[in-house]
């Protein structure tokens, strides 16, 4: 089976769209939005093949000379935090781990002034050889892709039967401080649903915080199906079989996940926090803070936008920081009102999560 890389169409700014006002330095979009979450994509390639990402076969990716070098990616970095107000930088693939030049991506980032707070989402394949290279370099914490500690189950998700590899990432991850660790989970009905408050329960063990997140229609086969995908609601049911859940105090501020503290089934004191991330039953889009760049260069204003703004090619053909930063804002001032997930109207992106960055 052949399967396209999707690439988006490069977007045109809509003719009905109000002028972006002058004098505002940030990624400010007509909803009055403010982008300060920078998602930065390394790579498209990744060395699992989930079944709610990837084919079994994986996906053709990209030449190396069509994407982001690391220079290129210091000066979108440099560009994103002095001149448009982003304070959160996450590097995210595929697998970012794959890159070899990581070390010196994260370093060149964790110069900036002022300085941004600087993650990796990873599924910590690889994380145990280099987790204190990149603390050395500036990394401040990690996400770790997990959703699920048992090896066969593992395996029928992953494709590989890497699950030792992860947990000896993970745990050389907190040696060397990259904390809090996050560990985002999907669940799968009739695979890895009714693992839900044992995962919770092994990652409160040693200190994780864990972030439940809805499965969302950016598969590659496109078998994402609405009526067969485990809501916001169930997980909590699932996790109420062994434990007993309150609202967080702590406001939301923009976050995706809502947070719940985690009490001892039948009340007591709190034990940790679990997150949940309903993009799909309880979407959170007028708040939303986040920006994404492809490994290509192309602006995302949403997950889940068919258009994109390049910013490799003017970048390559001579453009000024100034110039960059106009496109990257005009990209912005363009971001919808919401994915429209919760409408009947609702068309998948052909790109994959693999290809987008998380």
């Amino acid at each position: 089976m052949t399967i396209s890389l999707g690439i988006p169409t490069r977007r045109r700014l809509p003719a009905d769209l109000p002028p972006r006002p002058d004098g505002i330095p940030g990624l400010l979009d007509t909803y009055g939005r403010t982008a300060t979450d920078l998602r930065i994509s390394l790579t498209d390639r990744c060395n699992l093949r989930c079944t709610y990402c990837m084919p079994a076969e994986g996906l053709p990716t990209q030449p190396t000379s069509s994407l982001l070098q690391a220079a290129e990616i210091g000066r979108l970095t440099r560009i994103a935090v002095q001149e448009l107000g982003v304070r959160q930088v996450r590097f995210t693939g595929g697998e970012p781990l794959l890159r070899g030049d990581l070390v010196d991506i994260i370093a060149a980032c964790a110069t900036l002034e002022p300085r941004p707070e600087i993650s990796l989402t990873t599924n910590a394949i690889g994380l145990a050889a280099r987790a204190s290279a990149l603390r050395a370099a500036g990394l401040d914490r990690i996400n770790v892709s997990l959703d699920t500690v048992h090896a066969a189950t593992f395996l029928e998700v992953t494709r590989r039967p890497f699950l030792d590899r992860v947990l000896a990432g993970i745990d050389a991850a907190a040696a060397t401080g990259l904390t809090p660790i996050k560990i985002n989970a999907v669940l799968l009905r009739g695979v890895n649903d009714d693992q839900a408050a044992e995962l919770l329960e092994w990652s409160l063990a040693r200190g994780h915080q864990l972030r439940f997140i809805e499965q969302m229609p950016l598969d590659a086969d496109h078998a994402w199906n609405r009526t067969s995908m485990v809501t916001a609601a169930e997980i909590r049911e699932r996790i109420a079989e062994r434990f007993t859940l309150t609202p967080d105090v702590e406001p939301r501020d923009g976050a995706p996940a809502e947070l719940f503290r985690v009490h001892p089934l039948g009340g007591g004191e709190a034990i940790g926090l679990v997150g949940i991330i309903a993009s799909v039953s309880e979407p959170f889009c007028t708040d939303c803070r986040r920006v994404r760049l492809t490994a290509e260069g192309g602006v995302r204003s949403c997950l889940f936008s068919h258009t994109e703004t390049d910013l490799l090619g003017p970048m390559r053909a001579g453009a000024s920081d100034s110039e960059i930063a106009t496109l990257w804002r005009d990209a912005m001032w363009a971001k919808p009102a919401g994915h429209g997930l919760d409408t009947g109207d609702f068309v998948q992106p052909t790109r994959t999560m693999s290809a987008i960055g998380g």
